[in-house]
């Protein structure tokens, strides 16, 4: 479990920034800009989520990967804690891209503790 440069260069942390692009447009796209909490939750999370995977494609550490995952698991959960649930656009947005980030940390994840689990 080398921290090589090449290491880091995985699918999974690249899928994990176009995430992060895809979630800081997402208030535009789906038009809930209007409302200010879930916007400044897409904005916050998906910087935070863009920063994570740029570190993690330009020098791979595995709590990278862990942070990405409790990124995912805040924007299932942020609806209802935050209480937008009735901004049907920006609930579904923030639920299936915190589901889809999830995912992917938890491939990453799983990689970096079976790496010949492909071969």
């Amino acid at each position: 479990m080398a921290n090589t440069l090449m290491e880091g260069r995985k699918p999974q942390d690249w899928a994990n920034l176009v995430l992060a692009v895809c979630l800081f447009i997402s208030p535009w796209f789906f038009g809930f800009m209007a409302e200010t909490t879930p916007t400044w939750n897409a904005w916050i999370v998906g910087i935070a989520l863009g920063a994570l995977a740029v570190a993690a494609i330009s020098a791979f550490a595995e709590w990278e990967e862990w942070a990405n995952l409790v990124l995912g698991l805040w924007l299932v959960a942020s609806p209802w804690v935050l209480g937008f649930t009735a901004n049907v656009n920006a609930m579904w947005t923030s639920v299936v891209l915190g589901l889809l980030v999830a995912a992917v940390s938890a491939w990453a994840v799983w990689d970096v503790h079976h790496p010949h689990a492909h071969a």
